[in-house]
């Protein structure tokens, strides 16, 4: 079967990029602002090789049902582009993309670990594991796709890792930075590369999209996301959390307490499966929807398929949302707010011991970097920064039973 010829100019590509083109580099690491261009990027480049034939791509993100919504979107939108759609078969059940040279894109989701296992190629090996969002994954879990990538093949195997870096404890730049001077973008040897790019390095930025990006005011937000630094975090609120395998934990739980905050356009809605285990302080979370412009009856949906007839405990600012929730079958109703009441959960919630299944990439995010206001001189002012914390509102409306029955007892307390 012979390979596709393209008839593409080096001007789909952004400059930055085009010496990785053919890199083959065992591991690789695209990492920096957001908008910079990266992960379209590694979309075409799968093309391109998968056009010459003679490779296959693996390409995860940490949960499979966020490939839908990301790199498989982002991954169908080059082939059109590059006029090939017609010429290609998609299977979007088992998320797979056949080229006519008989090579394959596979992709998937480390939550089916049993199918990333036993996951092959129709022709060759699997050549290419690309991770998207790669601080989602935890450090063993690419010790294991390392051995993904076994077998004979004419092609140099190639582990890559594409990310924002939220934060600087993380375990990839424990592991990977070693040699890393921040003052250059570039930095490779033998077995590593990596590339740090900002949205100055895209061409395809409208002055919309950089206005837009560039008008966050946080300073942890532009040095992250606009400036491509590792972010560095003081006054993190939470660290009583930890991810386990919670699988065979639900049928143990009888209370549930799963809650729910409205978003649409600018801010997601997130709602968490939860159950609270009152005698040990163990909050189990089991999954997440976590999602930006669903609609109130797309809301309502994946709601019921999350949780079925269970009680949601909502944010009671808005009741018309929950009432439409009402009307398409969920058991809602809002949490108990009032004067203090952001004090007393924090408090709460700071006390209790949080485990989560590896699902929950957003609020494990959310808890990894949220943090305290700072005065002008860089004080804690004990008082949450109102960002980077719709699940964990979530999380804590679904438990306001408790907290509000503890309220009293908070007052006189310190948080933790």
């Amino acid at each position: 079967m012979p390979s596709i010829k393209l008839n593409i100019s080096k001007k789909v590509f952004n400059k930055v990029y085009i010496p990785y083109l053919n890199d083959n580099t065992p591991t690789q690491i695209f990492f920096g602002g957001s908008s910079s261009g990266k992960s379209v990027f590694l979309a075409q480049r799968a093309v391109y090789d998968l056009a010459k034939g003679g490779r296959n791509y693996l390409i995860l993100r940490k949960v499979q049902r966020d490939c839908r919504k990301s790199v498989w979107n982002e991954v169908i939108k080059v082939i059109k582009k590059f006029g090939l759609y017609n010429h290609i078969s998609t299977n979007k059940t088992e998320l797979t993309i056949t080229f006519p040279n008989g090579y394959q894109i596979l992709f998937g989701g480390l939550d089916d670990s049993e199918r990333i296992k036993s996951i092959t190629p129709q022709k060759g090996v699997i050549t290419d594991v690309w991770c998207e969002e790669a601080t989602e994954f935890e450090e063993d879990d690419i010790k294991q796709l390392n051995k993904r990538l076994r077998g004979r093949a004419a092609a140099v195997k190639r582990l890559v890792l594409s990310f924002n870096p939220i934060i600087k404890n993380h375990w990839i730049f424990k592991t990977y930075f070693n040699y890393w001077n921040g003052d250059n973008n570039r930095y490779q040897n033998d077995r590593i590369s990596i590339l740090k790019t900002t949205y100055r390095k895209n061409k395809f930025l409208t002055p919309d999209d950089i206005d837009r990006l560039l008008s966050e005011n946080d300073p942890y937000y532009r040095d992250v996301y606009i400036e491509g630094n590792w972010g560095v975090l003081g006054d993190i609120i939470f660290k009583n959390w930890e991810i386990k395998d919670i699988s065979g934990m639900k049928n143990r739980l009888d209370r549930s307490c799963h809650g729910l905050d409205f978003g649409f356009s600018n801010d997601p809605a997130a709602v968490l499966k939860q159950y609270f285990d009152k005698s040990s302080n163990n909050l189990y979370i089991f999954d997440e929807i976590y999602e930006k412009g669903l609609t109130d009856k797309k809301l309502a949906d994946l709601t019921y398929k999350l949780i079925e007839f269970e009680e949601v405990i909502c944010d009671s600012a808005e009741p018309k949302s929950i009432k439409h929730l009402n009307n398409h079958k969920l058991n809602a109703r809002g949490a108990k707010k009032g004067p203090g009441s952001i004090e007393t959960r924090y408090r709460w919630y700071s006390g209790i011991n949080i485990i989560l299944s590896q699902k929950c990439v957003n609020i494990k995010r959310e808890l990894q970097t949220h943090q305290w206001k700072k005065d002008k001189d860089g004080n804690s002012l004990k008082v949450p920064e109102d960002k980077n914390n719709h699940a964990i509102d979530a999380s804590m409306y679904g438990l306001s039973d408790y907290w509000n029955l503890e309220m009293q007892s908070w007052y006189t307390q310190d948080y933790v």
